[in-house]
């Protein structure tokens, strides 16, 4: 145990030095962020270089239309997959199973294969350099959160279902009143991955979004790689702007952690 023990610290060591080079160059003048042997703490820490991600680039204005983003994607995925994973999992209709296999496949599809006839399908419609192509597919479902939801549907008694029926609870009431109230974990570990994945998106806003004052923020760091009047990369404004990014992902996952780990445990029992 103390020999495992061992093994694991090391390993969290090493995959936290990414992190801890992010936070010290962030601190560091520009001139000492390549010196070798590094410093990892520097002897006067470079505040301003925070203050320079707010005034270099729009970062508020990134900020805003991720949360944008983030908030719109977060409704449609609960909602559309919560409502088909509740129609595979509770009701009975022929080529149930069938649908359902098919769904599954579509998991296997990579993205990149659909990505050129989406990007014409979105061209033709006049829908380029606007958020429709990031926000309405969001309605239409995800087939992994669909799945989970689905597993953790089937925990629920089927009694459950009569009983709300008896007291004259249609198909929606069931859904709205009875089995979302009972499936909360589930539904919060599915909004903390779309939370992360939206979060983090930057190949999507990449393809779709042509002006910069409809970035996102992942997209939005790419900007402060060459800023005005620069010919070179200023790492310690780049690395700020990413620590200040990393925030939220991780004051999210510390605050939900028990619920996020609840949720995935249980969505990965089927009855």
């Amino acid at each position: 145990i103390a020999l495992l023990t061992l093994v694991t610290a090391g390993g969290a060591v090493v995959l936290m030095m990414p992190l801890a080079w992010m936070i010290s160059t962030s601190l560091k003048p520009l001139g000492q962020v390549w010196i070798f042997p590094p410093k990892w703490i520097p002897e006067r820490p470079l505040w301003r270089n925070y203050l320079e991600v707010f005034t270099a680039r729009p970062y508020l204005l990134y900020i805003r239309n991720t949360i944008l983003l983030v908030a719109v994607g977060e409704l449609g995925t609960l909602l559309s997959c919560s409502v088909v994973a509740y129609g595979f999992a509770r009701t009975r209709f022929p080529g149930r199973d069938v649908l359902f296999m098919i769904l599954l496949g579509t998991m296997m599809i990579p993205g990149y294969v659909t990505l050129i006839p989406m990007f014409i399908l979105f061209k033709q419609i006049g829908w380029l350099d606007t958020y429709k192509p990031l926000l309405v597919p969001a309605f239409f479902g995800s087939p992994v959160y669909i799945f989970l939801l689905r597993q953790f549907y089937m925990t629920v008694p089927l009694e459950m279902d009569d009983a709300a029926k008896i007291d004259g609870c249609g198909y929606f009431a069931i859904y709205w009143r009875i089995l979302l109230p009972l499936i909360k974990p589930a539904l919060a570990a599915v909004a903390i991955f779309t939370f992360m994945g939206r979060w983090n998106d930057w190949f999507g806003p990449l393809i779709y979004l042509m002006d910069e004052r409809k970035w996102p923020v992942a997209l939005g760091l790419l900007s402060y790689q060459y800023m005005e009047s620069t010919y070179y990369i200023k790492w310690n404004t780049l690395m700020a702007a990413s620590v200040l990014t990393l925030i939220p992902c991780l004051l999210l996952f510390f605050l939900a952690q028990r619920i996020f780990i609840q949720g995935v445990v249980i969505t990965g029992i089927e009855k």
